[in-house]
C-alpha cells in the first residue's frame, strides 16, 4: 500500500515540505483547491524533490476546460520527470455556478466529456492524431503547430478522478488511471457500490483491479495525550458532520441506515451551527469512518481495515512523533 502526505496550503511552504515528505519516505505528496491554486506548489514540489508522486487532490475540473488541463498536466508531468497524478473533482453545482461563474449540468457526462477532450488533446500532441473533438459541452478542432508543445518523453500524466455515486465511479473506471475515494466512504460502501462499479469499467477495457489505483484518505482520532486524543476526536467528528451534511454523500449514509441524519445536517450547517453538528456524530459513526485507538494501535488498524480494499491512502502522522513517521511509512508499506 503507497502512501501519500498532503503539502501546505499555498507555496510559502511547499518546497520544505515535499523535502520532508520524501525524506520520511512517503510516496506522494498532494495538494488540495481551497483557497489557493493546487498546481503551483507542485511545481516547486517538482523542483524539490526526485521520487514522489506530485496530486492534485482534488483540482476543480469545471472550474477549467480540457484545453487548460491538458496544457498544465502535461507541463506539470514532464517538468517533474512523470511524477504528476492530475486529480480531478466536480465539486457542487453552488460553488462551480457562483463562486467560478462556470456552467453546470449533467456533471458525470460533462466529466466524461472533459476527459475524453483532454486525452483527444493529447493524441494529438503525441500521436500526431487530428484533432477534432466534438462534444455537447466542449469541442476542440484547432491546434496549430506555434501553439504544439514539444513532447516530452514522459508523456501526459495519468488522471485520477473523485467520485462517489455511480455514475462519476463509472466514468473514473471508463476512462482514467485510478479513482480518488471521498473521505466519507465505508469500507462497506466501497465493496457494495464501488469496486462492483470500477471492476466491470475496467473489464471493459481489458484491464483488471492492478491496472486501476484506489486512493483513499484517512480519518485518523488518535494522540499521545487524553487532550490531543479528545482534540483529534472533536475536529473528526466535526469534519465528518461537514461531509455528511451534503445531499449528494447521503447515498453512504443510507448504506448504514444514518440517511436521516443528512437533512438535520444540513439544515444546522445553513444556520452555522459547525460545533453542535459534529455532536450528532455518534461514536459507530465515528468509528466507520475514522480509524480510532492510541498511536500504536493505528497502523495495524489501517493495515486491518484497507490492506487489499485500497491502493494507496492519505494519512496525516501528527499523532506520533517525528522521529518515529518513517517506521511508521515503512510498516504501512510493507
Amino acid at each position: 500500500m503507497k502512501v501519500d502526505g498532503e503539502l501546505p496550503i499555498g507555496m510559502a511552504k511547499a518546497a520544505e515540505r515535499v523535502e520532508m515528505l520524501e525524506s520520511a519516505g512517503f510516496n506522494g505528496a498532494q495538494t488540495v483547491e481551497t483557497g489557493h491554486d493546487p498546481f503551483l506548489p507542485l511545481a516547486l514540489a517538482a523542483e524539490h524533490s526526485k521520487q514522489i508522486d506530485l496530486i492534485t487532490a482534488i483540482a476543480v475540473a469545471f472550474a477549467r476546460n480540457p484545453l487548460n488541463l491538458a496544457s498544465i498536466g502535461n507541463d506539470l508531468n514532464g517538468y517533474s520527470e512523470g511524477r504528476f497524478i492530475l486529480g480531478l473533482g466536480s465539486q457542487i453545482k453552488a460553488h462551480i455556478e457562483k463562486r467560478f461563474s462556470m456552467p453546470w449540468g449533467k456533471p458525470a457526462a460533462r466529466m466524461r466529456e472533459m476527459i475524453s477532450a483532454m486525452r483527444a488533446i493529447w493524441a494529438n500532441w503525441y500521436d500526431g492524431e487530428p484533432l477534432d473533438f466534438r462534444g455537447e459541452f466542449y469541442t476542440h478542432t484547432l491546434m496549430t503547430p506555434v501553439f504544439t508543445p514539444t513532447p516530452s518523453p514522459f508523456g501526459p500524466p495519468r488522471v485520477f478522478l473523485a467520485a462517489v455515486g455511480p455514475m462519476m465511479t463509472e466514468v473514473a473506471a471508463d476512462l482514467c488511471d485510478g479513482m480518488l475515494v471521498h473521505p466519507l466512504t465505508s469500507t462497506r460502501y466501497l465493496e457494495l457500490h464501488t469496486l462492483p462499479v470500477i471492476e466491470e469499467g475496467l473489464k471493459k477495457r481489458g484491464l483488471t483491479r492492478q491496472d486501476f489505483e484506489l486512493s483513499y484518505p484517512v480519518f485518523v482520532v488518535s494522540g499521545q495525550t487524553e487532550e490531543q486524543f479528545a482534540e483529534s476526536k472533536q475536529a473528526i467528528k466535526q469534519r465528518i458532520a461537514f461531509y455528511a451534511s451534503t445531499p449528494a454523500y447521503r447515498r453512504v449514509l443510507d448504506t448504514h441506515g444514518w440517511g436521516s441524519l443528512q437533512p438535520e445536517l444540513n439544515l444546522m450547517s445553513k444556520q452555522g451551527k459547525w460545533v453542535e453538528m459534529g455532536e450528532l456524530i455518534e461514536d459507530d459513526i465515528l468509528n466507520t469512518f475514522a480509524v480510532v485507538g492510541e498511536p500504536q494501535e493505528i497502523v495495524p488498524m489501517i493495515k486491518q481495515r484497507y490492506t487489499g480494499l485500497v491502493d494507496r491512502i492519505t494519512i496525516n502522522f501528527s499523532y506520533a512523533p517525528v522521529a518515529e513517521r518513517p517506521a511508521l511509512i515503512r510498516e504501512l508499506a510493507s
